[in-house]
C-alpha cells in the first residue's frame, strides 16, 4: 500500500530539491528563469505571479524535472533582456548554475543524515552471532556473543562502533576497498577486550555482492535461539514445543543464536531424508528434552528442513543519538562516505571488477521506498538521504546529457578559451543518450530479474 505513494513522494521531493538548486543559483546570478517544472508531460497545476515572472509547474509524469532559462540558443531574446540570458553569462556563473543542482541533493543528504542523528534511531547492538565454520569471521577467531567496540581498516585509526549498522558500514567499505578490517571485541560477560583481523583483502571484486556478508560470516546481530509462534501441524508443535521455549542444544551440540538455529534446521534436510533430532529446551527455568523430526521441503534446487515455527528473538537494540554539532558532522561524513562508495562501485563496474547486477532501477527503488516508509519516519529519511546522494553523484558524472557533462564542456572552454563546437556537442549528446539508455535497460532488467527470482 505504501510503495507507490512513498516512491512518488521521494522522487518528487528529490527532483524538486535538485531543480531548486539550479533555479536559486540562476536567480542569484541574474539569469531569467522562464519555467520551473517538476515532472514531464501534461501540466496538472501551474502558477505565475505575472507574465514576466517564472512559471511554476507540476506535470503528470513525476520522473524528472527541468528549469528553463532565457537562452539565445533556444529562442530569440529581446536586446534589452540579453544580459539576462544564460548563454551570455560568464563561464563561472554558468558552471555555478549547473553545479548547484547536484550540490543541492548532496546538501539535502547532509541534513537528512544529520536529522536522523538528532532524532535518534533504534538499531541492533553490535553483538556478533556465531559465524559458520569456514567463514572469514570463524577463521579469524570470532566465537559468537562478542560485542564489537571499534572497527576500521587495518592500517588506519579505528572508529567507535555504536550499533550493528556501524559495523556493517565498516565491513562494506573494507570489502569494496579490498582492505583488511580490524575489530576490537569485548567478550561475553564483560571479559577482556581483544582484537581480530578479517582478511577482506582476500575477497575478489566479483564477490562484493548480495552474498558478501555470508562469506564474511557476519550476517546479523546475535539473537536468542527461541521458538516463536508455531503452526498447528508443524514439526515443532507436533514434538511439543511451545512459544517462548529457548533451544539449548540439538543432538548434543550447543545452539547459541537464532541464526545458528535456523542454519541447523535448514541443513537437516540437505540429504532429502527426515531424521529425528534430540532437542534440549529451557522452559520457565526447567531443562526439557524433546524428539523433533523436521519436515523436508524443496527450496529452489535444494531440499531443506522446516519445523513450522518462527525461530529467533528480536536482537538487543540501542538508541543511537547525537547532539547538534556531532550530528551535523556525522551528516557530512556519511554523505561523503556514501558518495565515495557510490563512485568506487561505479568505477569497479566500468572496469569489470563489480557485477552490473548492482545497478538498480525504479522498480527496486520503489520497493525500498515502500519498505522504508513502513518501518517508520527515520528509516524513510535514511532512504531519502541515500537516494539523494545517488542522484547528486550520478548527475556529476561527465556524461553529456547530465550536469557533469555540461561541466565537462565548461572545463574544455576554460582550457581552450572557446566553447565546444555545435557538431561535437551533437555527437556527444547522442553518445550520452545512448549510454544512459543502456544503463536504464540494465537497471530495468535487474529489477525484473529480482522480481522473478
Amino acid at each position: 500500500m505504501l510503495t507507490l505513494p512513498a516512491f512518488i513522494v521521494a522522487i518528487a521531493l528529490l527532483i524538486a530539491i535538485h531543480e531548486y538548486g539550479h533555479y536559486r543559483m540562476a536567480v542569484a546570478c541574474g539569469v531569467k528563469v522562464l519555467r520551473f517544472s517538476i515532472g514531464f508531460g501534461k501540466p496538472l497545476w501551474r502558477w505565475q505571479a505575472n507574465p514576466s515572472s517564472t512559471e511554476f509547474v507540476l506535470a503528470l509524469i513525476p520522473l524528472g524535472g527541468f528549469v528553463k532559462m532565457l537562452d539565445e540558443r533556444e529562442a530569440p531574446v529581446a536586446p534589452d533582456e540579453r544580459h539576462l540570458a544564460f548563454n551570455t553569462q560568464p563561464l563561472s556563473r554558468r558552471a555555478a548554475i549547473v553545479l548547484a543542482g547536484p550540490m543541492a541533493n548532496l546538501l539535502l543528504a547532509v541534513f537528512l543524515y544529520a536529522g536522523v542523528s538528532w532524532i535518534g534511531v533504534e538499531q541492533p547492538e553490535a553483538i556478533l552471532s556465531p559465524p559458520p565454520m569456514g567463514s572469514l569471521a570463524s577463521t579469524a577467531g570470532v566465537q559468537g556473543g562478542e560485542r564489537v567496540v571499534q572497527a576500521g581498516a587495518a592500517d588506519a585509526e579505528l572508529s567507535d562502533v555504536n550499533s550493528f549498522e556501524d559495523l556493517r558500514w565498516a565491513l562494506t567499505q573494507g570489502a569494496i576497498n579490498r582492505e583488511d578490517v580490524r575489530l576490537i571485541l569485548a567478550g561475553p560477560s564483560g571479559s577482556a577486550e581483544h582484537e581480530v583481523l578479517l582478511p577482506l583483502s582476500t575477497l575478489e571484486s566479483s564477490q562484493v555482492d548480495a552474498d558478501l556478508f555470508a562469506r564474511m560470516g557476519i550476517t546479523g546481530p546475535l539473537t536468542r535461539p527461541t521458538i516463536g509462534q508455531t503452526e498447528a501441524d508443524g514439526a515443532a508443535a507436533l514434538a511439543g514445543l511451545l512459544e517462548g521455549d529457548e533451544v539449548q542444544s540439538i543432538d548434543g551440540k550447543p545452539v547459541l543464536d537464532g541464526q545458528e538455529l535456523r542454519r541447523v534446521i535448514r541443513a537437516s534436510g540437505a540429504n532429502g531424508q527426515a531424521q529425528a533430532q534430540r532437542w534440549k529446551i529451557l522452559r520457565q527455568g526447567q531443562l526439557l528434552e524433546f524428539t523433533l523430526t523436521p519436515k523436508i521441503v524443496t527450496d529452489g534446487d535444494t531440499t531443506v528442513g522446516r519445523i513450522g515455527a518462527f525461530v529467533g528473538s528480536r536482537p538487543t537494540f540501542v538508541t543511537v543519538q547525537y547532539g547538534p554539532f556531532e550530528g551535523l558532522s556525522r551528516g557530512v561524513a556519511q554523505t561523503w562516505d556514501v558518495s565515495v562508495l557510490t563512485l568506487t562501485m561505479m568505477g569497479k563496474m566500468l572496469v569489470g571488477e563489480a557485477s552490473l547486477k548492482n545497478i538498480s532501477g525504479p522498480l527496486t527503488i520503489a520497493d525500498f521506498a515502500g519498505k522504508s516508509a513502513g518501518m517508520g519516519v527515520v528509516q524513510y529519511l535514511v532512504f531519502l538521504a541515500l537516494v539523494s546522494v545517488s542522484l547528486g553523484v550520478l548527475n556529476l558524472l561527465p556524461l553529456p546529457v547530465l550536469d557533469g557533462g555540461h561541466l565537462m564542456y565548461y572545463l574544455w572552454e576554460a582550457v581552450t578559451g572557446k566553447p565546444v563546437s555545435d557538431l561535437w556537442m551533437e555527437r556527444l549528446q547522442r553518445g550520452g543518450i545512448a549510454l544512459l539508455v543502456a544503463m536504464m535497460s540494465i537497471a530495468f532488467y535487474n529489477d525484473i530479474a529480482r522480481l522473478l527470482s
